[in-house]
């Protein structure tokens, strides 16, 4: 992964073999991020993605095997516990253009993926609501 900083925007490259959420994530702590906005697109070779079942207060993960181009890839950084934390969406087309995602909980480049991380001035964190299930934004 190589990256470069311009102002308040930072634009990442990552490479074949990289995981996405492992190496924002140590950007966001190497750059020390308490907000920001994620865009990215790329390719994968496998990924994981959740939906949210709000009754059951908890994910079902999706796994993904095969050359998918993201169509879309989505997010905040916002921090928890001092940490850096990352809610991020993803929808990846097949090679016959059918799409699918949700939830990104990891996602491994098969051959680029290119970012683009908005640093946003202020500091929301992260707390976990029992009601919903969820860590939502902390005001």
């Amino acid at each position: 992964m190589e990256y470069r900083r311009f102002g308040d925007t930072l634009v990442i490259r990552m490479d074949k073999g990289e995981e996405i959420v492992e190496q924002l994530t140590a950007v966001a702590a190497r750059e020390h991020i308490a907000l920001a906005e994620v865009s990215a697109l790329g390719a994968v070779g496998s990924f994981t993605a959740g939906v949210f079942y709000p009754g059951e207060k908890e994910y079902h993960a999706n796994d993904f095997t095969g050359d998918f181009e993201i169509v879309s890839l989505t997010g905040t950084v916002t921090e928890m516990d001092g940490k850096p934390y990352l809610h991020l969406h993803m929808s990846a087309g097949d090679r016959e253009g059918r799409v699918c995602g949700g939830h990104l909980n990891r996602a491994v480049v098969s051959a680029t993926c290119e970012m683009v991380v908005r640093i946003l001035d202020g500091h929301v964190g992260r707390a976990f609501s029992p009601e919903i299930g969820l860590n939502l934004l902390a005001f």
